[in-house]
């Protein structure tokens, strides 16, 4: 699945109101390590149509990126059924981005069957 960019007028429609997991990468032109992770992502986007990838560009959607307190970029949030679950920060191996997406998926599956 394509990588989409999240704006403040398709944000509730494509990450919030999504059916599947949202891997949010707040990202600028200017970042080299938002350079170097947009590969890993393309990889993991490919791999994954269980989950949805968006971009957003800090400078150009300042809103987005205060609600999510982006003050330190690459800057990946997991949303799921609305609701923002885990953050990370940095460009990182496409191993420990799976496994961060898997381990807070099934936290987040274990929380909500208790």
């Amino acid at each position: 699945m394509a990588i989409f960019e999240v704006t403040v007028e398709n944000f509730e429609r494509d990450v919030l109101d999504a059916s599947q997991p949202v891997l949010l990468d707040f990202r600028a032109a200017w970042c080299g390590p938002c350079g170097l992770l947009a590969p890993v992502l393309r990889e993991i986007a490919d791999e994954r149509p269980d989950l949805h990838i968006g971009t957003v560009d800090v400078d150009e959607q300042t809103q987005l990126a205060q609600a999510f307190h982006a003050a330190a970029i690459p800057m990946l949030v997991l949303i799921a059924g609305g609701k923002p679950l885990a953050a990370i920060t940095g460009a990182r191996p496409k191993q420990e981005l799976l496994q961060f997406v898997d381990r807070t998926l099934q936290q987040a599956d274990s929380a909500s069957v208790k």
